[in-house]
């Protein structure tokens, strides 16, 4: 009896591992082949930091021809036309635009602070890389003098080699602004007077004449005199007239001499103006202001010499602008003693 217990209880162990091998294999086999392993271990990218985009650009490579040459025209003024009312110490952004119609690209150029009322403008400032034949627009930041009045300052382009570049025949452009309750100065085209001097540039030519112009150059010549310790010079009525005369000459027949269009000299000049001198000199300046030119009159010896000669008692200024000219304006000093 005790052999047949033993017996059933081995059939019966028998039978249960049976069954259970039945049920467990086919699940586990459904599982394993629906998820293989990795072959490798794999770092998840943290959810919370963006990745940032890296963009290439691309380098363009800009050929300088040889032997090319730089050339620039003055489109328009495309912020703070002149004669533009500021307030004291108020800053403001000039903007010009340029055709660059030279064959050099204008790679490394510069706007540089040549003369005048500087404005906290800086000494020199980067020019957008521009190619031949094409704009560009150049800025500025300044700001307007603390005290009331007229201001201009002048600008030059220059190239990698720091020569000017030629805005047509000129070399200078400008900015021109009327702070607080300032006089607005003349407007060049603006009161056409007709040319009637000797010597004076033709029947056809309408200039613009500036006596505040012709005031400020008597005045900052009477400083170096001073400074040079020389007595001031007197301006004179027939010297103004000579000199206004041999100003427009040049405006309306497009030059720069001492020579006169009819031939005529200062000495001659002076004594038609009915001048009758002992001592007569002559200096002259194209396409700028007064601070410009006198500028690039104490920086030359020659013209330095005739505004510090010791001989000169009096003096007369002319200024004409022209705006069919190829400087606009044109300035001449007349020195004399009687």
């Amino acid at each position: 009896m005790f052999k047949k217990i033993i017996l059933l209880s081995a059939l019966l162990l028998a039978s249960c591992i049976s069954i259970e091998a039945e049920t467990r294999e086919p699940a586990q086999a459904a599982f394993i082949t629906s998820t293989l392993p990795p072959t490798k271990a794999v770092t998840p990218r943290p959810t919370g930091t963006p990745v940032p985009e890296v963009t290439v650009t691309p380098t363009v490579a800009i050929t300088i021809p040889a032997n090319c040459t730089d050339s620039a025209v003055l489109l328009e003024d495309v912020t703070i036309l002149d004669g533009t009312r500021v307030s004291p110490g108020q800053k403001f952004t000039k903007t010009w635009r340029f055709l660059n119609n030279g064959t050099c690209p204008w790679v490394d150029y510069t706007i540089r602070f040549a003369a005048g009322d500087q404005m906290s403008a800086p000494l020199s400032a980067p020019i957008p890389l521009t190619e031949a034949k094409s704009k560009v627009d150049i800025s500025v930041e300044l700001t307007a003098p603390s005290a009331d009045g007229s201001y201009t300052s002048y600008f030059t382009l220059n190239n990698v080699d720091g020569k000017d570049v030629p805005i047509g025949v000129e070399k200078t452009f400008w900015v021109k602004i009327v702070v607080g309750a300032g006089t607005v100065p003349s407007t060049p085209g603006s009161s056409p007077t007709q040319s009637s001097s000797s010597g004076g540039g033709g029947a056809n030519c309408s200039y613009s004449q500036n006596a505040g112009y012709a005031s400020q150059i008597a005045s900052l010549i009477n400083g170096e005199r001073a400074n040079a310790g020389l007595p001031a010079l007197t301006v004179n009525a027939a010297l103004t007239t000579a000199a206004q005369g041999h100003a427009a000459d040049m405006a309306c027949n497009n030059m720069i001499s001492h020579t006169g269009s009819d031939g005529s000299n200062v000495h001659s000049r002076v004594a038609a103006a009915g001048y009758s001198p002992s001592y007569s000199d002559e200096i002259i300046y194209a396409g700028g202001g007064p601070q410009a030119a006198m500028t690039w009159w104490m920086s030359d010896k020659i013209h330095r010499d005739a505004i510090l000669n010791p001989k000169a008692a009096e003096m007369g200024v002319g200024y004409a602008y022209y705006s069919n000219g190829s400087y606009g304006d044109y300035i001449t000093v007349d020195f004399g003693s009687p």
